[in-house]
This record gives structure tokens, sequence and C-alpha cells, in this order.
């Protein structure tokens, strides 16, 4: 989207105001921590922006207040932060926010670990029964609806943790099992099973998983800033 259509660049939006980054970059703490502040910060702005296509304060506060998935994704990253700079800012910012975690955890039925890596622009789009390995690895811009389960196995040719690509869009009630790749774009249709690899652009249907298509989570993820063109 260029400027000369008159429209705002979305990922202009997604930069760091110069405000914030510039009160970030002057805090009073170790280099590495200043850093990962700022990605801490840049990652929220990013799941925000899947939710509202903005990341502005009002869009925040009307997400935190309304919508359960970015309410608890907004203290599983500060937890994940947190739980790597306890000794730089101490125990009690990583406690506070860890109670909280456990409480949306509960209230809502994420099993999510903030030792799962997780790239920006999660978008969790219904809460109840999401059950996500700490092995995993999601990439960026992953759709994850109600009742899906992305886990690991602990046996056979297939023991690990699943991999998802970017801008992966996993339905409801789906599994995705064991040492396997999904790969970017891919769709992973609702009460599908998935234990095998999954090439990019695909659309995997059924129990057992079967690829039926080639044409991906094409209009079924929104709200990307780095949109393809």
């Amino acid at each position: 989207m260029s400027q000369a259509d008159g429209q705002v660049n979305p990922l202009a939006e997604m930069q760091p105001t110069k405000h914030a980054g510039s009160f970030i970059l002057q805090m009073d703490y170790p280099a590495w921590v200043r850093d990962a502040l700022m990605k801490l910060w840049q990652t929220i702005r990013a799941d925000l922006y899947r939710y509202r296509g903005v990341a502005d304060g009002r869009a925040w506060l009307q997400e935190y207040l309304r919508t359960p998935g970015f309410r608890y994704t907004f203290y599983l990253r500060k937890v994940a932060y947190y739980s790597k700079c306890k000794r730089s800012l101490g125990l009690l910012p990583y406690l506070y926010n860890r109670l909280w975690l456990n409480h949306y955890r509960f209230r809502y039925g994420f099993e999510i670990s903030p030792t799962t890596t997780i790239g920006p622009g999660l978008y969790l789009g219904h809460f109840g029964g999401v059950v996500i390995s700490p092995f995993a690895v999601l990439g960026s811009n992953v759709n994850i609806a109600q009742g899906v389960t992305i886990g690991a196995a602990s046996r056979g040719t297939r023991k690990g943790a699943p991999l998802l690509g970017d801008r992966v869009w996993v339905g409801a009630n789906a599994v995705i099992v064991g040492r396997v790749t999904i790969g970017d774009d891919a769709l992973i249709a609702p009460g599908a099973y998935v234990n095998f690899d999954v090439p990019p652009m695909s659309i995997v249907l059924g129990n057992p998983g079967r690829i039926v298509s080639h044409s991906g989570s094409v209009g079924y993820i929104n709200n990307v800033p780095d949109a393809r063109s």
C-alpha cells in the first residue's frame, strides 16, 4: 500500500514512535535489557495489530478489556520477557505478570507456555482448550482457533514438536503432533489431524489429514503488516 494512494503504510504504523523508542533507549538498564524491552514492545504491537488493524493506545485498551486472546497473549509476552531479565529487573515484575498469566490460563483454557517460541502477530481467535507444547515453534502472524492442540510426540520417527511457518491458519479442534513442519501460508482445516510435513500454501483436511488444495491461507490471515503483495 503506497502513500501515493493517500493511505497509511501499515509497516510504518508498526514502527516504534520516536517518543517511546527514546524512552526505552534512555532507561538505566544494560543494553541487552533495553533491546529486549524494545522487542517486547514491538511484538505486543504486532499482536494488537492482528486484532484491530491499528496498534495505538485506544486499540490496546479496547482489546485488553474485551478480547481474551489478546489479554492472555499480552501477559504471555511479558512473562517470557521478565523471565529472562529477573536478575536485572528483579523478581517482582515476573511474579506479578506470572500471576495474571496463570489466572487467565485457568479462566480461558489457554495452555501456552512462555517458553514456547512464537513470532509476532499471534492471533487467538476464540478461547477454550488451546494446548501448545513448550517445545513447539510458531512463526509470525499465526492464527489459532479454539480447541487446537499443537503437541509433542514422545516416541517414534516423529519424536519432537511441530514447527509452524509464517501466516499459518489452524482451525478449531485441529491437532498437529510430532516433529513436523507446517510450511508458510498453510491452512489446517477444523478437525484435521496432522502428523506429517505440510508444504507451503497447502490446505489439509480430515482425520487422518490429507492435502486437498494448494490455495493456502490466503484470505484467512487478516491485518498482517507485511501483507503479501
